[in-house]
Order: structure tokens, then C-alpha cells, then sequence
């Protein structure tokens, strides 16, 4: 048997149309079922089957991921699901990673359209943050691999620093510096770039949760007195707790009087440029020599769909770009159109992820994004002062964006009931909080950041919440 196309395409093309209208059905229904549900053992155990030696039919398949899969999801499409700071997707992305997967293009380079199609993403992105329109960047899995470039990238932007793609750090003792608050993968970054976390000053917080300019710039002080290396700031633009931004202006004044690389970790507070009364919370931003952001969390792209921004293309090319005989750029032909993407990242292999991103800016427009960003900031508001209205809970952060930290009062052990509470809202579908620790004290954290949620959703939150402490605290 040659190929594995199927002998009857009629009836691949009727499958499909039946998968296309049960998943827009899905969409279209997403509040009349619980949020999340356990995935029991029983179907585990049917999905973890030996390496198949002979094939199944496909619409055998599909009647597994109906029954198997489609069930147990993690519930981020769904209206009530606030955790975790997760995009919720729309029919439209869906459909465009249909097509990006029926192109089947590998976009770490060669002269064709996908490749442009990416090029014009990183424009918008670049144009949506204030960057300059020469701004050199790239999709990527997420913020994570988005910060891993642009540390990569500034630890190489120093004199000599060409070289370490060589040499290594050969004694160099370069440090860099983020706040108490940064996310989990800036550390990360530096121990997987070889740096080691601690070349990673931890800088004090305000009562804002806001990085101290101040106790940033004695900290370089010290550091240079010592004989070290300072070369990167990175800031945050939503922090991943309490969604706090740092000051950012003040940040980059104090980076740009040493010299230093100036870094943004915007995952999902890039998107507040988009709207008119947020994005003065962001200025400073435009002069970041690096960004980081998703477009799978608030610009709600399906996953993934990261982005990382870099001002200075020369710089970018010259931390990641490689000579091999075998991808040689031509001047005319499918190995042509260089800079090619593979020159900017550590991906060689890379999925059309442009398309989906692409078609949802292409489709909502930054308007009507903008508007959507206010809405989830509204409901944040709203369900504060919720809290704040209810004897038995209280706040435990400042509200700046869309991410509410609260907790439920309790005589005696209330982290342990807060947790609990939270489990308890899973497994019983009502919504999806994620919890987080605040000056020591667990919180009940809501991330808004779903298009589809509403008031009622809130609402459901709240009453799910207080229902549930009463009977764990009556029982």
C-alpha cells in the first residue's frame, strides 16, 4: 500500500464536516456544561494503549475523542473558567489552524507565504506596543521560550558578546535584574542559557506589588562595585500574581544610566496597549529593548501563539543566526528571502502559528480587542467589590488589570480552607480559580481573561464560593 491518502475522500470530507459542526457546536454551548470535570481512571487507562500495530478507521477515533477526550478538558473555552491567566480561543482561530494544518508549512525560512504572513504579525505586534516598525521578533510557544530568546539575546548584545557563541562565558560574571513578583521561567532562562539563577538579583516589591526603582539601583551599584557584570533589566507588564505592572518609565531610566539591556515580560499585559483608558499603565514600554507576550492569553489565539520582540534586528541575528552549507539563503528560489526565522530562534522546524493569530486580529480588529481587555477589567472591578460587599471574604491585592486574589475567613486553618474551596469549585464544575500565595496567605486567585465571560459568570463564582465555605465551615 503507497500513501496514506485515503481511498475515499467523500468520506473523509463528510467526517470533517461532521468534526467542524460538533466543535462549533461546542463553542457555541460552552456555558451548559460544567467547567471542568475529572477525567476517571477507567477512561485513562482506554486512551494509554500499546503502540497500535494495525490502523483504525478514523471515525472509530472520532467517537474516542468524544467520549474520551472532549469530556476532560481543562475547561478554558468555558465562560467561568479563571485560572491560570488561559486564552479562551474563538471559532475563528479554530478554523485557521485548520487551514495552517492543510498547508502544512515549515516556517523556519525558504520564500513563501507563511513566512510573510508571520513577518506581518510581528509588525502588528510591534506597532501595538510602540516598538519601531524594524523591530526584528518571531511566534514562539509562549512567554517562556519568548523570554528565553530575549535573555539569550541581550547576554550577547554586550562587547565580545558575539564571541560566547564560542567561547562560553569563560569567567564572565554577568548579572541581571527582575522583581520578587517576575515568573517563574525568567529564572529559568538564565539557568537554561547557562548563566545560573543566581546571576538573577531578586529585587523587593512595593505594597503595589510594583518592582523598587530605588533598591534596583543601589542593587546595581553594589554589584558593580564588586567587579560584576550588570547587562539586562526585566520588568513585568501584569505580574503573574496580582497582575501588577512595574513602573515601567522609571525602570528603563534607571536600566538606560547603566547601560543595560531593558526587558519587558508582558505575557498577557501587552494586550492592555490596546486599550485607550489601560494603556498609560504601560508607558515605558515602547522603549523596550525586548518583549515578551502571548497572544493566546488575551487576544485570545488558540495555543499556542507567543511572541517575543526584539528592537534591534542586528543584534537579534547575531545571537541566533547559523551558517550551514545545507540551508544555504539564495539570492532567488524557495531558499530564498532571507532573514530567515530559524536565524532568530533555537527552532529550526515551525508551525504556521502565524495564520491563527493573523485571522483573529485580522477578524476582531484592535478596537473591538481593546474593548474586550476594558470588559475583563470591569468584571475584575465588579467582582472586588463583590468581596469586598461580603462579611466573610476579604481582598489580599490591588486590583490593576484583571486578576482578583481574595480569600474566605476562617477561625482556624484558612489556608487549608481556601484550597479546599477552590478544589471543591472544580469538582463540582461551578468555575475554575487557580490559588496563589499573597504575604503569606493563601489566595483564591481569578484571572478574567476569557471573552466570554460575564456578570452572571461572576456571580456564580462568588455564590459557588461562599455556599461552599459555609458548608465546609458548618459541617
Amino acid at each position: 500500500m503507497a500513501g496514506l491518502d485515503p481511498d475515499d475522500w467523500n468520506g473523509l470530507r463528510a467526517l470533517g464536516h461532521r468534526m467542524l459542526d460538533d466543535m462549533i457546536d461546542r463553542l457555541e454551548t460552552q456555558s451548559d456544561r460544567a467547567v471542568w470535570q475529572p477525567m476517571p481512571q477507567a477512561a485513562r487507562k482506554e486512551i494509554r494503549t500499546p503502540l497500535p500495530e494495525h490502523g483504525s478507521s478514523p471515525e472509530g477515533l472520532y467517537a474516542q475523542f468524544q467520549t474520551l477526550i472532549a469530556p476532560y478538558a481543562t475547561g478554558n473555552t468555558h465562560p467561568r473558567f479563571m485560572g491560570w491567566v488561559h486564552g479562551a480561543g474563538t471559532g475563528v482561530g479554530m478554523l485557521a489552524e485548520m487551514l495552517a494544518a492543510g498547508l502544512n508549512a515549515n516556517c523556519g525560512g525558504r520564500d513563501h507565504a507563511p513566512v510573510e504572513v508571520e513577518r506581518a504579525v510581528i509588525g502588528w505586534a510591534a506597532q501595538m506596543v510602540g516598538m519601531p516598525p524594524e523591530t526584528s521578533g518571531l511566534l514562539v510557544t509562549g512567554s517562556s521560550m519568548a523570554n528565553f530568546i530575549a535573555i539569550v539575546t541581550a547576554s550577547r548584545a554586550r562587547p565580545d558578546g558575539v564571541a560566547m557563541r564560542a567561547a562560553g562565558l569563560t569567567g564572565r560574571r554577568l548579572v541581571g535584574y527582575a522583581a520578587t513578583t517576575a515568573h517563574g521561567c525568567v529564572p529559568r532562562a538564565f539557568d537554561l542559557c547557562g548563566l545560573g539563577t543566581d546571576a538573577l538579583r531578586l529585587v523587593a516589591v512595593d505594597e503595589n506589588h510594583q518592582m523598587c526603582p530605588d533598591t534596583l539601583l543601589a542593587a546595581i551599584e553594589a554589584d558593580l562595585a564588586a567587579g560584576l557584570e550588570p547587562f539586562m533589566v526585566v520588568a513585568s507588564a501584569g505580574t503573574v500574581d496580582v497582575g501588577a505592572v512595574d513602573d515601567l518609565r522609571a525602570i528603563v531610566g534607571v536600566a538606560r544610566r547603566f547601560g543595560l539591556w531593558f526587558h519587558v515580560d508582558a505575557a498577557f499585559g501587552a494586550l492592555a496597549m490596546l486599550s485607550p483608558t489601560l494603556r498609560p499603565l504601560l508607558d515605558g514600554i515602547a522603549d523596550a529593548d525586548s518583549l515578551a507576550f502571548d497572544f493566546h492569553k488575551w487576544a485570545q489565539v488558540p495555543y499556542d501563539a507567543g511572541c517575543v520582540l526584539i528592537r534591534d534586528p542586528v543584534l537579534h541575528a547575531a545571537a541566533f543566526a547559523q551558517s550551514l552549507a545545507y540551508l544555504t539563503r539564495e539570492d532567488r528560489g524557495l531558499a530564498a528571502n532571507a532573514p530567515w526565522f530559524c536565524d532568530l530562534g533555537p527552532d529550526l522546524s515551525r508551525g504556521f502559528r502565524a495564520l491563527k493569530v493573523w485571522m483573529t486580529l485580522g477578524t476582531y480588529g484592535s478596537v473591538r480587542l481593546g474593548q474586550m481587555v476594558d470588559t475583563c477589567c470591569d468584571l475584575a472591578r465588579y467582582l472586588a467589590r463583590r468581596v469586598e460587599a461580603a462579611p466573610e471574604m476579604e481582598l489580599l491585592a490591588p486590583v490593576t488589570l484583571n486578576i482578583v486574589c481574595f480569600r474566605v475567613h476562617a477561625d482556624k486553618d484558612v489556608d487549608v480552607l481556601n484550597v479546599e474551596i477552590v478544589k471543591d469549585l472544580h469538582e463540582a464544575g461551578i468555575a475554575a480559580p487557580s490559588t496563589t500565595t499573597i504575604s503569606g496567605c493563601k489566595a483564591i486567585r481569578a484571572a478574567i481573561v476569557n471573552h466570554r465571560t460575564q456578570r452572571a459568570d461572576i456571580d456564580a463564582l462568588v455564590d459557588g464560593v461562599l455556599m461552599l465555605a459555609r458548608r465546609r465551615t458548618t459541617a
